[in-house]
């Protein structure tokens, strides 16, 4: 199944305008057209979902059964509170990236912590909006995709 969930957690769709110094100056709708336009070059399937609440992040991964092969999924805050999220993510057996725009761990203390990463295929973190571009390529080969 080579169709992509992209999650952005809460206030990811301030990106642009919200401490450009951290996020930089991309807008997410910047950040899912550069998605879009690699992973239709493989002739993968792309979706995307932001929420800034967290039922609907776990619903939106609940529904993701039987119609995506990988989530790539930047929880942002809810990265290190939601037991649920982690849980969802658990749950539905898709494998996952965990992506953050900065590096976590060169934050606020509280920033250290990912509930997400014990049930995640891996992380990607500190490379800005490349960091989505990262995960989108290592989704690919995981997925099998052919990449020249």
């Amino acid at each position: 199944m080579n169709n992509v969930l992209v999650i952005n957690g809460p206030n990811l769709n301030l990106l642009g305008t919200r401490e450009p110094e951290i996020y930089g100056s991309d807008t997410l709708q910047d950040v899912e057209n550069r998605m879009k336009k690699y992973a239709n070059k493989f002739n993968v399937g792309i979706d995307f979902f932001q929420s800034n609440h967290e039922g609907e992040i776990v619903d939106s991964i609940q529904a993701a059964r039987d119609k995506y092969g990988f989530i790539i999924i930047n929880a942002a805050a809810y990265t290190h509170t939601s037991v649920a999220i982690r849980d969802a993510l658990s749950a539905i057996e898709i494998p996952s990236i965990e992506v953050h725009i900065s590096n976590i761990h060169k934050r606020e203390h509280f920033r250290h912590k990912s509930y997400l990463s014990s049930v995640v295929t891996g992380q990607v973190m500190g490379l800005g909006i490349e960091s989505y571009m990262a995960a989108l390529f290592a989704a690919l080969i995981k997925m099998g995709v052919k990449i020249e």
